[in-house]
């Protein structure tokens, strides 16, 4: 940890402390826990542009529609927005090592090894990522938590050429 210490008094140094305010992007990113594909990189997000909520494969969850339905109620009782309040960013990528769940036999070791329930680490599975992130979307777009003035996009992060290519427009 002591190199990232190092970058983090850097950091600290020539910090500017940004109020509690909504995201200055309107948007917020959903995507897988891979060291490769930091959206802060990927996309050059800055402090106070964009929330991301990261989890194995970047899938939309119980606890992903929870903290999106949150973070829809903060932007119109705290910070008083109404009208469209911002947009979610569903983004899944090449080469993600959940793919390996949709082996049935390497699920199985995969959830006596860690304690996980099989049918979980099947849902968070992305072999192919234009697939399940069609899936995440529509997933998001009907749950009754998430309100009409939130849009849902969804895109795939090539991790070989960097490049990001929109699979599902925002709507």
């Amino acid at each position: 940890m002591g190199p990232l210490l190092a970058r983090n008094e850097d950091f600290a140094r020539d910090n500017a402390p940004l109020p509690l305010a909504p995201p200055t992007a309107q948007l917020i990113v959903v995507c897988c826990l891979d060291h490769r594909v930091d959206p802060a990189t990927v996309l050059g997000i800055r402090l106070g542009e964009a929330p991301v909520i990261r989890n194995a494969g970047g899938r939309v969850t119980p606890a992903v529609i929870g903290d999106l339905a949150y973070l829809a109620f903060l932007a119109r009782r705290v910070f008083g927005l109404s009208g469209p309040l911002f947009e979610v960013a569903v983004v899944h990528h090449t080469q993600c090592g959940t793919g390996f769940l949709a082996d049935e036999a390497f699920r199985r070791e995969a959830a006596t090894a860690t304690g996980l329930d099989e049918a979980a680490l099947a849902g968070s599975q992305v072999a192919d990522p234009y697939a399940t992130v069609r899936a995440d979307v529509e997933r998001l777009r009907l749950s009754p938590l998430i309100p009409a003035e939130v849009s849902v996009s969804g895109h795939v992060h090539d991790v070989d050429t960097g490049r990001i290519s929109t699979v599902v427009d925002a709507r």
